[in-house]
């Protein structure tokens, strides 16, 4: 549509910049969210710490490898998500159509911006950034586009903390020589196929008749992937229902015969589930795992526990074991696990070891949470970990930095006191006691 502007704003390394704004001490410092586990994966990595190589998805361990200064702290999801509201509330100002497509990153249509120039898109978008600064202290990162796609990868190039217009007329020229992954619906299968007859760019691709696409990769998605390599994307901008599960699945080039085989690409798709799962800010109680095999006949297997969950490790074993009582006689075609009973309550695992005997015991836990904030006993010396909130009745709010022997380090700060002092404490002092993680707002 000619003289239509979208925009995706993306907050900048969100878990991770949230934690360096509510933890002031960890301004500027390599910092990882993620799991303390042996088999942990990285939720969200610092900027400070993926200059050395460290991302999301990453597994925890080589992570700590490649940056062993960083800090490593557990998720603390009611805290990003109060966070998250208070960004999208800012964006909801603006008059238009608002999509937001996970915790930390949205597209907008403003209805103002109707044909405007480059300049004055510029403009609205160093101003929302600004108003999101103002309010939540956090960082975005704004792309864009006559469209979605456009919209998002301009935001991509624009990271961190920064902004990027694609005039309008200048789609093609963008677009081209990025790698054909980069077209919104390319996955691993559609990319095998298209690098097999010699298309690994967007420019390659937008050169072929759409028959040659179709022919390739064929009619569900060959026409819409070959309009969006051409610079068309006339997708709307809408909100979305909350979606009732998460999932991912693959067909592979050659059935797979080889049972670990089976578990690595189990493994693989609940990895990206999950990451689809941390984004929507939600966790799941529900596994199910779909296997096809030669034949085409397909089982699914499916298991429930008490507890909602965001361990990667609890969920990969989950399916782990559903798949050894789905595997087909024949080879495997196609593989999918899918995440559903999603909650935004939490319920911490017990266990992150990823184990069968972890899986169980975090299944047993249905107790209900203890409510948070201060409570009268004292708390045994294994309860405190790294990042948990804590309240000390004369220094006030803070966060461990670490604990043993009998001895517990807290930082006492939050956002608005600045870097605050650590203090080593004994473990069962009386006046140390569980926090609400939101008062680190404050």
């Amino acid at each position: 549509m000619a003289g239509r502007w979208v925009l995706h704003l993306d907050l900048d390394a969100f878990f991770a910049s949230v934690e360096q704004l509510t933890r002031p001490t960890l301004a500027g410092r390599a910092v990882l969210v993620g799991g303390l586990g042996p088999r942990s994966v990285v939720a969200g990595a610092s900027y400070q710490a993926r200059v050395h190589g460290a991302h999301s998805a990453m597994p925890m361990s080589r992570a700590r490898r490649l940056v062993p200064a960083a800090v490593v702290l557990p998720p603390r999801l009611a805290v990003y998500r109060v966070l998250s509201e208070r960004v999208f509330d800012v964006v909801r100002r603006i008059d238009g159509a608002m999509e937001q497509i996970s915790i930390d990153e949205a597209f907008v249509e403003p209805s103002g911006l109707f044909g405007a120039g480059p300049d004055e898109v510029l403009e609205s978008a160093e101003r929302l950034r600004a108003d999101i600064r103002a309010s939540t202290g956090l960082t975005a990162s704004v792309g864009a586009g006559s469209g979605k796609q456009l919209a998002k990868i301009a935001s991509t190039m624009a990271k961190p903390d920064g902004i990027k217009v694609v005039p309008q007329g200048t789609e093609k020229d963008l677009l081209a020589p990025l790698p054909v992954r980069k077209l919104w619906g390319v996955g691993p299968v559609a990319e095998t196929t298209l690098r097999r007859a010699g298309v690994d760019t967007i420019g390659k691709f937008a050169a072929l008749t759409l028959p040659e696409v179709t022919a390739l990769i064929g009619n569900a998605i060959g026409t819409e992937l070959h309009g969006l390599a051409q610079g068309v994307d006339h997708r709307p901008v809408a909100q979305r229902g909350e979606a009732k599960q998460v999932s991912a699945e693959t067909t592979f080039d050659a059935d797979l015969s080889d049972v670990e085989a089976v578990r690595r690409a189990v493994a693989e798709m609940a990895a990206h589930a999950h990451r689809r799962l941390v984004a929507s800010g939600r966790a799941a109680r529900t596994v199910t795992v779909k296997i096809r095999g030669a034949d085409f006949a397909t089982k699914s297997r499916s298991a429930t526990t008490p507890t909602a969950s965001t361990n990667l490790a609890t969920l990969a074993a989950t399916a782990r074991r559903l798949t050894d009582g789905a595997l087909p006689d024949s080879g495997v075609r196609l593989i999918g696990v899918s995440l559903s009973g999603l909650t935004d309550f939490v319920q911490p695992p017990l266990f992150e070891d990823g184990t069968e005997e972890a899986d169980e015991a975090n299944a047993r836990s249905a107790e209900p949470a203890e409510p948070p904030g201060p409570v009268d006993h004292q708390v045994p010396e294994r309860a405190w970990r790294a990042g948990d909130d804590v309240r000390h009745t004369e220094h006030g709010h803070g966060w461990v930095q670490g604990s043993g022997h009998g001895r517990v380090t807290v930082r006492f700060e939050t956002r608005n006191t600045g870097p605050g002092q650590a203090r080593t404490l004994a473990v069962d002092d009386p006046a140390l006691t569980r926090a609400d993680p939101l008062a680190s707002l404050d």
